[in-house]
């Protein structure tokens, strides 16, 4: 075999992928916040996209694009930007509004601030937490230095439950001090508020906080300290036995037990919380099911009427600035026209939901149908993948609530008389069977695959157990409740 160099001629046929393709596909994937943050991305990177003013009627460039209809003029005012003599000076700004002081003699008879003036908290740069908090509590103690030292070592070392992931050996090391420092200076955080703070272990944080409530050595104590495990299985018959109680004084204390935290640093989280914005909304109005896309809070875009009108004149740039902004324009109208096409594509796709799982929307979850992606991309004429990723990050508001696009897509369960029932509507009526169960004497997974069999779903037991594990419901001996003699 001889190694050469050879010219060849090859015809074939590929798809490429150009940059505004691959643009189109990811925003169709994104969520409404992960969207709004690209709207926003791509309106300061290209100057020939501008966000429309929300009162305007009409497009008064016969050029521009717009990525919604256009809403009703209305007379809200659009706040003015800072004024300056050049384009790198800035006006005159009333820095009183931005100063951060209290004045404790307040009084209304002052002008009041502008609504859109700026607050003093605008500027902190992150809540305060538990480690705040605990440290504030050390400022009204009087300890040495050796005590600050260590109770801050450990304050920084909790996780986010409220929980010590130091050892004492790691105290000591770190702090320079013997094991009877460390212990007193952990017994100090373990006094301070919440209760049940710095404990290494669940157990450890609820003995913490019955001591507090001066339960010690007493029947909640005990149990938590010497029946652990009994309390986890719910065993109270057994707890009973053991301490020599009656079973309705251990379920007294089993109930005092539960009125506890047993994550104490949660409460002081300082995560932000995402709430969840609908994509589209569904709402029925008689008989009819009208669909509505949610574009509250979604920039309006517009190819900027400047530059647009500069391209027109000819003689006003030259060939490199003139090329510049052609670029950009192609651009932002292909931008545009993929947030378009991003919204007719959720439309269809949630009509075509609609279409599938009409019972559902009448009579809820139990009345879901089994259904795949192949079933609403051959209704809309699309690929699977793009269903797919529609249907991902999406939100629709319905007349049963919220729910995620990818929700009303099942497997199939074969039925008895031959029919098939969806997973989640099997889901669905295992949590309904749960919730009326007798407390005393709660439902097996074998009892409630039987009861699904006579209502002709056939489900084995470990099915059962599977779905049951998914919707978060503790077994059967979890759930059992003692009865009270």
């Amino acid at each position: 075999m001889v190694l050469e160099l050879r010219q060849n001629l090859k015809l074939a046929q590929k798809l490429v992928m150009t940059p505004q393709l691959r643009q189109a596909i990811k925003l169709l994937q994104l969520g409404r916040l992960e969207l709004t943050d690209a709207l926003q991305a791509e309106i300061e990177q290209n100057p020939m996209l501008e966000e429309a003013p929300a009162s305007t009627l009409e497009q008064t460039n016969p050029e521009a694009l717009s990525a919604v209809e256009p809403v009703e003029k209305s007379e809200s005012k659009v706040t003015e930007g800072v004024e300056g003599e050049g384009p790198t000076s800035v006006g005159e700004v009333n820095w009183e509004d931005y100063a951060n002081n209290f004045d404790a003699d307040f009084s209304f008879a002052r002008e009041a601030p502008p609504a859109d003036a700026p607050s003093q908290f605008d500027f902190i740069s992150s809540t305060p937490g538990l480690d705040s908090y605990l440290l504030w509590q050390l400022t009204h103690l009087e300890l040495t230095e050796k005590d600050i030292e260590i109770t801050e070592f450990i304050i920084c070392n909790l996780d986010g439950h409220g929980f010590l992931e130091a050892e004492i050996a790691d105290i000591c090391e770190h702090c320079q001090c013997d094991e009877e420092d460390a212990e007193g200076g952990l017994r100090i955080v373990q006094s301070l508020d919440p209760p049940g703070i710095a404990a290494r272990d669940i157990r450890e944080s609820l003995l913490l906080q019955l001591d507090r409530m001066d339960y010690y050595e007493k029947l909640p104590y005990i149990i938590v300290d010497q029946h652990m495990d009994l309390l986890e299985t719910r065993n109270y018959m057994l707890i009973a036995r053991q301490t020599g109680a009656t079973i309705k004084r251990v379920t007294e204390a089993i109930e005092i037990i539960q009125d506890l935290t047993p994550y104490p640093g949660n409460e002081f989280s300082n995560e932000q919380t995402n709430y969840v914005v609908p994509d589209v909304y569904v709402h029925k109005i008689g008989d009819e099911y009208i669909i509505q896309l949610n574009d509250d809070g979604l920039p309006k875009l517009q190819l900027s009427e400047d530059y647009v009108k500069m391209l027109s004149t000819k003689k006003a740039l030259n060939s490199e600035s003139s090329g510049y902004l052609r670029e950009n324009k192609r651009n932002a109208e292909w931008f545009i026209r993929s947030i378009e096409q991003r919204q007719r594509t959720i439309y269809k796709v949630m009509e075509s939901l609609l279409k599938f799982q009409y019972d559902f929307f009448e009579h809820g979850p139990s009345a879901l149908r089994p259904l795949i992606l192949r079933d609403v991309a051959e209704d809309i004429g699309m690929h699977e993948s793009t269903v797919s990723r529609v249907t991902s990050n999406k939100y629709a508001h319905t007349p049963q609530g919220i729910y995620e696009l990818k929700y009303f897509f099942s497997t199939a369960v074969a039925t008895t008389d031959g029919d098939t029932v969806a997973a989640e509507a099997i889901k669905t009526r295992i949590r309904q069977l749960v919730a009326g169960e007798d407390p005393y004497k709660p439902l097996s997974d074998n009892k409630i695959s039987q009861l699904l069999a006579e209502e002709n779903i056939k489900v084995a037991r470990r099915t059962v157990a599977k779905y049951r594990d998914q919707l978060k419901i503790l077994p059967v001996k979890h759930r059992r409740k003692a009865k009270v003699k």
